[in-house]
């Protein structure tokens, strides 16, 4: 204790800024949830713009929706891809040229001349974000703090909830007062800026040659299908009744404004869920923050029947639905991170294709209970499948993380 506070008073400096850098984030963090900003700006764009690309090309509306299928299949197919090789290779180099295929699709969105090229060009781009959005979160768990890792995801994710509700809608502005095409030229031009921007945030690989180079074992497929159960039937349950949600408010006779209002509680409660969530795994550890938010979302959808069938308390119990629901995705990912620390990107890629491999498993079978009943029966599949998860985040994910490698891991 003597030697420690000597120390402490030869260099309070030292100290001080010790303090101070584990209050204020890095710039590798402001930087890595901006770059989730302006993908989940383009990812969610496309919504409003919709009938605007319906009258530009003289399209239907389900062929317009082509073009958010093309990006989540090929965001799917890329991924898992993208990680290994960042992981083979280095992410921060991955992560530039993968920006800079993000703004060479956006350019070639902008300025697509037909349908099918249009189309080629949302593969080329959805391929592109599936290259960025684990590389980041790979980087961002790899510079955070070993006790606060699921805090710094959990950061690096509401970037991208954060695009949903201002990105997207700022985007559908735009387009609608100067042209779809402006929108995605400008996210051409942030695509480039922001490769510029972490090639010079994240340090180079040559920074570690002091340091070997891990070697890349193949994963267990079997332990990582397991891990990845979870991910699958909680996105599954999660957005088969947000997918849907506009149809369900309408049906219990929601007006426009209403169902704007009720989506705007929604995406609130989502940001703020995914920031306390990142804290409660790093707290409770990855798995009873998950088995929490899976039981609590089950709960909430049932509470959201008779709220729909009154008429009330709709708006608080979507925020909070939300918000439980968010608890998950950073715990999943600080579970994965420390499960594969010499595997990071590629895990948490295979992570985010289980993601919309799960939308897509929700958005088909939702519309099927819709067609065949109503979204309150939807609704009540839901909670049984994220119920579900629950159970099998408690039976087949093991308690504890191990491998839990910090800020000295030499890959980036």
């Amino acid at each position: 204790m003597k030697r420690e506070r000597r120390q402490r008073q030869a260099s309070p400096i030292t100290y001080r800024q010790i303090k101070i850098k584990h209050i204020i984030p890095p710039p590798q963090l402001a930087i890595g949830w901006l770059t989730m900003f302006l993908v989940g700006t383009e990812l969610f764009v496309l919504s409003p713009l919709l009938p605007i690309l319906c009258a530009s090309y003289g399209i239907s509306a389900k062929l317009a929706g082509l073009c958010i299928t093309a990006f989540a299949v090929a965001y799917v197919v890329s991924a898992p891809l993208f990680g290994h090789l960042s992981d083979r290779f280095g992410r921060r180099r991955v992560l530039i040229c993968c920006l800079l295929a993000f703004g060479a699709a956006n350019l070639c969105t902008a300025t697509a001349p037909t349908l099918p090229a249009l189309l080629a060009a949302r593969l080329f781009a959805g391929a592109a974000a599936g290259g960025v959005s684990p590389t980041v979160y790979a980087l961002v768990s790899h510079v955070a703090p070993s006790d606060r890792r699921a805090s710094w995801l959990a950061l690096s994710v509401s970037g991208l909830l954060a695009a949903l509700a201002f990105g997207a809608s700022l985007g559908g502005l735009i387009g609608a007062y100067l042209g779809w095409t402006v929108v995605f030229s400008g996210l051409a031009g942030f695509g480039v800026i922001f490769a510029w921007l972490n090639m010079w945030v994240w340090p180079s690989a040559h920074h570690h040659r002091g340091v070997p180079r891990p070697t890349l074992e193949p994963l267990p497929m079997a332990r990582l299908a397991r891990r990845l159960a979870p991910t699958i039937v909680w996105s599954t349950g999660l957005y088969g009744v947000y997918t849907y949600l506009g149809i369900g408010l309408n049906e219990v006779g929601f007006s426009a404004a209403q169902v704007a209002r009720a989506i705007m509680f929604y995406g609130c409660g989502a940001i703020a869920g995914t920031l306390v969530g990142g804290r409660l795994a790093d707290r409770l550890g990855a798995k009873s923050a998950a088995g929490v938010s899976l039981a609590g979302l089950s709960v909430c959808f049932l509470l959201l029947l008779p709220a729909l069938r009154y008429g009330m308390l709709v708006d608080p119990i979507l925020g909070v639905s939300s918000a439980v629901a968010q608890f998950f995705f950073p715990a999943q990912q600080a579970r994965l991170a420390n499960d594969f620390p010499t595997r990071r990107s590629t895990v948490l890629a295979w992570n985010n294709s289980a993601l919309f491999l799960g939308i897509s498993l929700g958005s088909l079978i939702a519309g099927q209970a819709i067609t065949s009943g109503s979204f309150q029966i939807a609704l009540t599949i839901c909670a049984g499948i994220v119920f579900g998860g629950c159970m099998i985040n408690g039976m087949l994910v093991p308690d504890g993380t191990r491998g839990q490698t910090g800020p000295g891991e030499p890959q980036t």
